[in-house]
């Protein structure tokens, strides 16, 4: 299983000494940009399940190859 945390900078030292005791955890850290990637594809996709649920309106795929 996967799992994402997302900790205060302050107790995240702490928190990952902890997690490295446990020989069935590994850690891998992001780097600020994948990061920001990650949380881009999150949004996308929540965006998506809004507009398939009809409760927000989507935009034509013309339109969005206009502003390109």
């Amino acid at each position: 299983m996967k799992v994402l945390l997302d900790i205060k900078d302050d107790k995240a030292p702490y928190l990952l000494e902890v997690l490295k005791g446990l020989r069935y955890v590994k850690i891998k850290t992001l780097t600020p940009y994948k990061a920001k990637v990650l949380e881009d594809v999150k949004q996308a996709v929540e965006e998506m399940k809004l507009i398939k649920a009809g409760k927000l309106k989507g935009r034509k795929a013309e339109d969005l190859f206009d502003e390109l």
